[in-house]
């Protein structure tokens, strides 16, 4: 069974990211539509498939789908645009600076 990530572009114009495992995408977008997707997307119908990609793993395909989230708008549309060009210079810190893994206690 696949796995995929989706980005739909909603009525209001603000991009939903989800995951999905099944055959096909399409059954997950038409959920949405029909109002049974989630909370987010039920305000904000109609929804329009704008990127999707196949995963072997729902694993993997989670993990896309969390990082997908946490970029820009920029970034977003660059992916959709398959503009990778963009969306690797989108990736690097304003500062130039490698980020430096935050120092955690494990102590709590």
């Amino acid at each position: 069974m696949s796995a995929w990530v989706y980005m739909l572009r909603c009525a209001d114009g603000s991009y939903y990211v989800g995951s999905h495992r099944g055959e096909d995408v399409q059954t997950r977008v038409g959920q949405h539509q029909a109002g049974e997707g989630g909370n987010y997307t039920l305000r904000q119908r109609p929804v329009r498939l704008v990127w999707c990609e196949e995963f072997q793993r729902i694993t993997d395909a989670i993990a896309f789908e969390r990082k997908v989230k946490g970029w820009s708008r920029a970034k977003k549309e660059a992916l959709i645009s398959g503009d990778w060009t963009t969306v690797s210079a989108l990736s690097r810190r304003r500062s130039g600076q490698p980020q430096l893994p935050l120092s955690r206690s494990c102590d709590t």
